[in-house]
């Protein structure tokens, strides 16, 4: 953290100028609010700070009020999008879109040109990308999600009613961190790969582990076993080179799988 915490010793204010640069112009720095190793590196900025927050109203920047995202500074505040313009999941997204709105509102951007911008972007492809709704289930690939953390955010960004699928080549992380939130959010767990046999002893307390081997059957498995309204996500814990190229392999196979999947006629599921 402190290396990286070095980047801003680099940012000129406008008395002290870059060459190029226009003669008022000044450095910001954005940091995180809700953050407390963020919060602890300001006394050390010599820039004016913008924040984000999704859980308070900042001083000058850009925050979470109900479902509004607003910007301050000096005192004028104004509503530039809503969260549901937001087309990605999870709370790690929103954040960047806080953040983002620091850096357009303060580089002189419009409202509307900074929703249209957040409304029109899409996920990263193996990032909690959106693959497909079947019979009402839908089907998010996390392929990226090569460790606990990542893992941790995926099932962060749902509110429940997940078949999660886990597993690949081990990486050395302890899988009971994934416990409270498997109890909180998962109906059931589908195993694949190398690491099956140590995620169970781990998790197995706290979900319905089904052994699955190849993430084709775990899909195929999910699918069978979900209603309308679930989801079946890919979000492995794990690396993917026991049984794949990589982790872009291994999405495009699930989703490869996903869209294979026969539409049940209503009334045939459970």
């Amino acid at each position: 953290m402190e290396a990286k915490a070095r980047i801003f010793e680099n940012q000129r204010t406008g008395g002290n100028q870059r060459a190029g640069a226009a003669p008022d112009s000044t450095d910001y720095a954005v940091l995180n609010a809700d953050d407390p190793t963020c919060v602890g590196l300001a006394d050390k900025i010599k820039v004016p700070l913008l924040w984000f927050s999704r859980k308070q109203r900042v001083e000058n920047g850009a925050f979470l009020q109900g479902e509004d995202i607003g910007f301050r500074l000096h005192g004028h505040e104004q509503t530039v999008l809503s969260r549901s313009d937001i087309q990605l999941k999870g709370d790690h997204n929103l954040e960047n879109v806080l953040a983002a709105v620091c850096m357009t509102m303060i580089a002189g951007c419009m409202p509307e040109q900074v929703r249209q911008a957040v409304k029109e972007f899409r996920a990263v492809e193996h990032r909690l990308e959106l693959v497909a709704t079947v019979n009402g289930v839908t089907f998010y690939n996390d392929s990226k999600a090569t460790n606990v953390d990542a893992t941790i955010k995926a099932l962060e960004s749902f509110p429940g009613n997940i078949h999660v699928i886990l597993g690949g080549k081990y990486k050395g992380s302890s899988y009971e961190v994934l416990v409270p939130l498997l109890r909180e959010k998962v109906k059931s767990t589908y195993l694949i790969g190398a690491a099956a046999d140590k995620i169970a002893s781990q998790i197995k307390s706290a979900t319905t582990l089904v052994r699955s081997g190849s993430l084709e059957r775990a899909v195929r498995q999910a699918f069978e076993a979900a209603s309308p309204g679930d989801i079946v996500l890919l979000a492995p814990a794990c690396a993917s080179f026991d049984q794949f190229e990589s982790y872009e392999h291994r999405g495009r196979i699930f989703k490869e799988v996903v869209h294979s999947l026969a539409p049940v006629p209503t009334g045939d599921r459970n």
